[in-house]
C-alpha cells in the first residue's frame, strides 16, 4: 500500500537520476582506481622502490604500512567532509574530494624513489596517501546519497549501488592498465617509470568527473532538508549522542566485506605469487575478470534487495564469505590457472552480494538530516578496523611459511562481526525520505 506522503512526493526527474548515478559512479569509480593502483603497488613496486630492505617480509609490511594509512586518515575525512556535507550539501563537498583524491593520485605519479632522494620519498608517500584517505573519507557517503537520493527511497539498494560499482570498476580499469604495462614492458622498464603511467591517468577520470558533478543539482533530500531549516549545527555530535546504535550497525556491517576484498584483491597477488608459484601476470588477469564480473553483480545484488529483505540477503553472503577461504586456498594449491580464476570470481561474488546493499543498508541506519555524516563515520571507521589492518594482519598471519588457515580464520571472524551489525541494524524507513521529498517544489 502507498503511504500518504509517498502520493505526494514529487516525480523523479529521471535525466538528473541518470546523472546522478554517472557522477556517483564516476566518483567512486576514480578512488578505487587509485586505492588499486597503489594496492597493486604496494604489492609489487614499492617495497623495492620506496622501501628497501635485505627481508622481503620486512619490505611488504612497510609498503602495506602506507596502504594503512590511507584508510587510517579516513575518519578525518569523514568527520570533516560528512559533517559539510549535511551542512553546506552533498554536491559541493563531493567537487573538493575529487580534486583532492586525483591530485594527490597524480603526484605519487611524479614523487621521486628512495634511490634518488633518500628518506624523503617514503615521508612524501605516506603523506600523500595520507591525503588520498582524507578525500576518500568524505567521498563515499557523498556519492551514496548524490545517486540514492535522486532515486526513489523504495528503489534505494539499486539506486545507492551505484557508488558500490566503483570499486570493481576502477579495481578493473587500474588492474587491465597494469596488465597492460606488465605485457609491454620488462621488468625493468616497469620498476623504472611504467608504474608511473598508472598513477598519472587519474587525471583524466578526475577531468571527466569533475565534468559530471558540476553540471548536476544537489540532491533533492537536501534541497528539502535546506528549505525546511531542519540543517543539523553540529551532525557529528549528534551522530555520537542521538545515533550510536545505527552507527555501531553501520560499523560492524561494513567490516566482512572489507577484508574480503582486501584478500581477493590484494593479498591474493602476493600469496599467490610468492607461495604458489603463479606468474604476476596471471594473478592480475584473475582479479580482472572476477572484477569484470562485479560491474553487473553488485547493482544485481542491490535490486534484489529492494525486493527482498535487505539485511537477510545481505546475512546469507556474509555467511558464504566466511566459509569460501576454507574452500578457495585449498582449490588453488596445486597452482591451476581456472581454478585460481574461479576461487577468485566466486570470493568476488560473495562480495558483491555483500556489498551491493551495503550502501543502502547503511545510509538507512541514519535519519536523512545526519547521513551524510553518520555514513561517513560508519565508512571511514569501519575502513580503519577492517581494510586498513587486513593486509598488514594477512602478511602478518601467514609469514614466510605460506600458512593460509589463520588468513581464512581472520576473514571468518570479519563475517562474522558483520552479521553482527545486520542483527542489531534496522529496516528502512521510506516515510522519513518521502516526507522530506514531499516539500521539494
Amino acid at each position: 500500500m502507498t503511504s500518504p506522503s509517498a502520493s505526494s512526493s514529487p516525480p523523479v526527474d529521471r535525466r538528473d537520476l541518470r546523472k546522478a548515478f554517472v557522477a556517483s559512479l564516476t566518483g567512486t569509480s576514480l578512488e578505487w582506481y587509485d586505492f588499486a593502483v597503489y594496492s597493486a603497488a604496494a604489492a609489487l613496486v614499492f617495497p623495492v622502490l620506496f622501501f628497501p630492505a635485505a627481508d622481503p617480509v620486512t619490505g611488504l609490511l612497510l609498503a602495506f604500512s602506507t596502504y594503512a594509512v590511507g584508510y587510517v586518515s579516513r575518519p578525518l575525512g569523514g568527520v570533516v567532509f560528512g559533517r559539510l556535507g549535511d551542512v553546506i550539501g552533498r554536491k559541493q563537498v563531493l567537487v573538493i574530494t575529487l580534486v583532492l583524491i586525483g591530485v594527490a593520485t597524480f603526484l605519487i605519479g611524479l614523487l621521486p624513489t628512495y634511490g634518488t632522494i633518500g628518506v624523503a620519498a617514503p615521508i612524501l608517500l605516506v603523506l600523500l596517501r595520507f591525503a588520498q584517505g582524507v578525500g576518500v573519507g568524505g567521498e563515499w557517503g557523498g556519492a551514496v546519497l548524490l545517486s540514492s537520493e535522486f532515486g526513489e527511497p523504495r528503489r534505494r539498494g539499486f539506486w545507492a549501488s551505484a557508488a558500490q560499482v566503483g570499486p570493481p570498476a576502477g579495481n578493473l580499469l587500474s588492474n587491465g592498465v597494469l596488465a597492460l604495462l606488465t605485457l609491454l614492458l620488462t621488468d625493468q622498464q616497469f620498476l623504472a617509470w611504467g608504474w608511473r603511467l598508472a598513477f598519472l591517468l587519474s587525471a583524466v577520470l578526475v577531468a571527466f568527473g569533475l565534468w559530471i558533478r558540476l553540471k548536476l543539482e544537489d540532491t533533492p533530500v537536501f534541497r528539502a532538508i535546506a528549505e525546511s531549516g531542519d540543517r543539523p549545527s553540529a551532525p557529528v555530535r549528534e551522530v555520537f549522542t542521538a545515533e550510536r546504535r545505527p552507527l555501531l550497525a553501520g560499523i560492524l556491517s561494513r567490516i566482512g566485506p572489507d577484508v574480503s576484498y582486501a584478500l581477493f584483491t590484494v593479498f591474493v597477488l602476493t600469496f599467490a605469487t610468492t607461495h604458489l608459484g603463479f606468474s604476476r601476470s596471471e594473478v592480475l588477469g584473475a582479479i580482472l575478470i572476477g572484477s569484470a564480473l562485479q560491474l553487473p553483480a553488485i547493482p544485481l545484488a542491490g535490486a534484489l534487495t529492494d525486493r527482498f529483505n535487505r539485511r537477510l540477503v545481505y546475512g546469507v553472503a556474509a555467511v558464504g564469505g566466511a566459509v569460501w577461504p576454507f574452500v578457495f586456498f585449498p582449490m588453488i594449491a596445486g597452482g591451476s590457472f581456472a581454478l585460481l580464476v574461479v576461487g577468485i570470481v566466486v570470493g568476488l561474488g560473495l562480495h558483491s552480494f555483500m556489498y551491493g546493499p551495503q550502501a543502502a543498508f547503511v545510509t538507512e541506519q541514519f535519519s536523512p538530516r545526519l547521513r551524510y555524516t553518520g555514513s561517513s563515520l560508519a565508512y571511514t571507521i569501519a575502513g580503519v578496523v577492517g581494510g586498513a589492518v587486513a593486509p598488514l594482519a594477512f602478511t602478518a598471519l601467514s609469514g614466510g611459511s605460506g600458512n593460509w588457515v589463520p588468513v581464512a580464520a581472520y576473514l571468518a571472524i570479519a563475517c562474522a562481526l558483520t552479521v553482527v551489525g545486520l542483527v542489531i541494524g534496522r529496516d528502512p524507513d521510506h516515510d522519513e525520505d518521502e516526507a522530506y521529498l514531499a516539500l521539494t517544489p
